[in-house]
């Protein structure tokens, strides 16, 4: 590995160290070849994010995500532009792992959906756009953590990366409405009785918009049971990681159900210390598991 390449990585970790709140205590859980590829994803990742979640106009931020589009066309050739740190420690990793770069594509593709201002009417219509900003993800991720059976693998970390997209949208009504964003399925708000145009903490309806939120997190309960399932198809330390990630929503998500009504007043959250016993946790009830045959990840 080159010296260029290596300050590469390292720049694409202070990215993920700094600004993956709950990513980061499952990443750091992986050994430093896949600690270093999926620290590469999430920072590529979280430029396609910031472009969506930035203060550009509209047809400036569609302009941006199709040259980080352009930019990620240049990988397979092998010929990322030199100053760019992000894209040159993603080239890499996608020679040394199994890494599905088209699945950014799709990231890209939910990202401009944000910034059109598209709404859903229905949980279908949710589920496409949580798989492409969450299950291409989980995707990218599995590419990093390798299996053995990809065909039973993929589908379940798509599943996974969905459980966690639904939390985010309900820990974030309220941010999201003041951005002008309603990701609650209308046939759903409709199902209550809710109609939400209004600030969800002065929200007339607020019995109605809170048994909503108690509704999708049964729905998101149900995604994870799904997504779980990939654990015991990842050797341990992958395991490990995605265990911690998937917990840390896991565990916000039971906050959120268990006070429903707190998600439309303030940004729930778990302190950085029950977050480190997620992880704690994972790591050792990972380190029990009888050990699996020998995975093929590294090119």
């Amino acid at each position: 590995m080159t010296t260029d390449v290596q300050a590469a990585y390292r720049r694409c970790e202070e990215i993920t160290w700094s600004q993956a709140r709950n990513f980061s205590y499952g990443i750091r859980l992986l050994p430093p070849a896949k600690r270093h590829a999926l620290a590469a994803v999430y920072a590529f990742a979280r430029r396609i994010d910031d472009i969506g979640d930035g203060t550009l106009p509209a047809a400036e931020k569609l302009a941006a995500l199709e040259e980080a589009r352009a930019g990620l066309s240049a990988l397979p050739a092998g010929r990322p532009d030199s100053r760019d740190q992000v894209l040159m420690a993603l080239a890499d990793a996608a020679t040394r792992f199994d890494i599905p770069l088209a699945a950014f594509g799709e990231l890209i593709d939910g990202c401009a959906d944000d910034v059109r201002g598209v709404t859903y009417v229905t949980f279908d219509d949710l589920l496409h756009y949580c798989r492409c900003v969450a299950g291409s993800i989980g995707r990218l991720s599995l590419g990093v953590f390798g299996t053995s059976d990809p065909d039973t693998a993929v589908p379940l970390a798509d599943s996974l990366g969905v459980a966690l997209q639904l939390t985010n949208i309900l820990r974030d009504i309220r941010e999201d409405y003041a951005n002008g964003r309603v990701y609650l399925p209308a046939e759903d708000l409709a199902r209550f009785g809710c109609a939400l145009d209004a600030d969800p903490a002065t929200h007339p309806g607020q019995r109605e918009l809170t048994a909503v939120v108690e509704f999708e997190a049964d729905r998101a309960r149900s995604w994870y049971a799904k997504g779980l399932a990939l654990m015991p198809l990842l050797d341990r330390r992958s395991a490990a990681s995605a265990g911690a990630m998937a917990g840390i929503y896991f565990r916000l998500l039971e906050h959120i159900a268990a006070s429903p009504a707190a998600v439309l007043t303030h940004r729930v959250s778990l302190s950085a210390r029950e977050k480190a016993g997620v992880a704690v946790k994972s790591l050792a009830a990972t380190a029990l598991r009888p050990p699996a045959a020998a995975r093929r990840v590294v090119r």
